[in-house]
């Protein structure tokens, strides 16, 4: 018998790499013991108890810190750029339970699954961000991905909610397939799936002239292409949107994105550099076209959620745009900006919540006349919200889209970024139309009467409107942050 040496330190490694995740599994798991026991007027605990593990997870976060732990031998990293995106994920979480504290009870989500699906959601995304070998992204895929597609269609009397479910996970089978297809040719061509041996081979082996491994390379992008809802995989994004409950909404155009975006952006710094002269060109072309036909959709609709639903596609298109520009300022950009549009768009969702009496017909446009003087407070929160999406200053999304933009000129794409520029202004008709409804367009009956929202909430709301703010006029410990992080991922 051959006697297998017992390393204990690489066993704690292992562990403390996976800490918040693990501390995410604990509490949904207590949350749904928790459901069994407790009262239907003692419901609401749940909400706050997913909450104290989000932040519990949070701040193990930062106390790992940014150093590099790696564990489960290359599986998992925890990292500078693993924190930030943890970071970005888990306070688009926190947010979304602070805003169901006001929301969940009349929506009909006081439930302990309905946290745990989102905690169990939260895991995968965390997985993903930190995971340095494409199986541990694929696994971490997964299990962000099937919690999604039943919180979509949780209210299950709405038949948009079933529609928008049925097509999500059927497209998002699509595109695991796809990437696990891809992932299955690199091995074929290489005998690896870790990332830092990719890198190597990549660049120094000679794959970037190997068929296969380039045929792989395009599926997994095809893969994320669709998680991210870049165009032509986009189509499931306006009625899956529509139809999740909006909560569930807000919490998929923030925090999936930033997860999505954070396996590409590991994968693209890394990897797309030894195959740049065959992938380069298509993400130019992958750019263009999503933030383009995302505002284009966008300017016919009359549902403020497709509106924003088509809106996140042409956001898409932004911030590959940073991956285009594919150097450290490039990334820098595309992270800043992955962190202010969850603040901006959970606000946006947020405030949206308030004013709609009910979901489907609740978010017309037309819903919104006489909003902005009858309701100032909302009226002005969503009109900063808006005004951040659309680029304006002294807003967050001003600064993100100016960096994003200055990262393609300076490495020489400015057909690029004069498109994407032009793609910027001619968002602004969609999201200034929602603001003309709320101040210029006189109500057909009674304003809308919003709810009133609980303590919880409207903190949630102050919290993405600081954020808004504050990054617009003072961008640069983010942005510092943000250079770290990449910095840490190419050491």
């Amino acid at each position: 018998m051959i006697a297998i040496p017992f390393d204990s330190s690489q066993v704690m490694q292992g562990i403390a790499s996976i800490a918040p995740e693990a501390i995410l599994v604990c509490t949904a798991i207590t949350v749904l013991m928790a459901d069994l026991f407790l009262a239907e007027d003692g419901k609401w605990l749940l909400c706050w108890l997913s909450l104290a593990g989000v932040l519990a997870a949070l701040g193990e976060v930062y106390l790992l810190g940014s150093s590099r732990i790696v564990g489960f031998s290359g599986m998992i990293t925890s990292d500078g750029f693993g924190m930030f995106f943890s970071t970005v994920v888990l306070s688009a979480c926190a947010l979304v339970l602070l805003m169901a504290t006001g929301w969940s009870e009349r929506a009909g989500t006081q439930k302990g699954e309905f946290y745990s699906l989102i905690l169990m959601s939260t895991t995968g995304m965390l997985i993903m961000a930190k995971g340095t070998d494409l199986m541990t992204i694929f696994l971490g895929l997964e299990t962000l991905s099937i919690p999604i597609y039943v919180l979509v269609g949780f209210q299950r009397s709405r038949m948009t909610a079933i529609e928008g479910a049925l097509k999500y996970f059927l497209l998002g089978a699509f595109g695991a397939a796809f990437m696990l297809y891809g992932m299955a040719l690199i091995y074929a061509a290489t005998g690896t799936t870790k990332i830092p041996v990719l890198v190597y081979m990549s660049v120094g082996g000679g794959m970037a002239g190997s068929s296969l491994f380039l045929a792989g390379m395009g599926l997994l992008l095809v893969g994320f292409a669709f998680k991210v809802s870049l165009f032509p995989f986009h189509m499931w994004t306006p009625d899956a949107y529509e139809g999740a409950p909006t909560l569930v909404t807000a919490f998929m155009s923030a925090a999936v994105k930033a997860a999505a975006f954070a396996a590409l952006v590991r994968v693209a710094m890394l990897l797309f550099p030894g195959v740049s002269p065959a992938i380069g060109p298509v993400l130019w072309v992958l750019a263009v076209l999503t933030m383009t036909v995302g505002n284009i959709s966008a300017l016919g609709q009359n549902n403020v959620k497709r509106i924003l639903a088509y809106s996140s596609i042409a956001h898409a298109g932004y911030i590959m745009v940073g991956l285009v520009a594919g150097d450290l300022l490039g990334s820098q950009a595309a992270l800043f900006y992955l962190l202010v549009y969850a603040f901006m768009n959970i606000g946006a969702f947020g405030v949206l919540m308030l004013i709609s009496q009910k979901e489907d017909d609740g978010y017309d446009i037309h819903n919104l006349r006489g909003i902005g003087f009858k309701y100032p407070v909302l009226g002005a929160l969503l009109t900063l919200f808006l005004v951040s999406l659309a680029g304006i200053p002294p807003t967050g999304g001003f600064i993100g889209k100016f960096y994003l933009f200055s990262a393609a000129v300076k490495n020489g794409y400015i057909w690029l970024a004069i498109l994407g520029v032009l793609n910027s202004a001619a968002s602004i008709y969609y999201y200034l139309r929602i603001v003309v409804y709320m101040y210029f367009m006189t109500p057909e009956g009674e304003v809308v009467t919003p709810h009133t929202p609980p303590f919880g909430y409207a903190l949630a709301l102050c919290a993405c409107a600081a954020v808004v703010l504050v990054l617009g006029m003072i961008p640069g410990a983010v942005l510092t942050m943000a250079e770290q992080s990449v910095l840490s991922l190419l050491m």
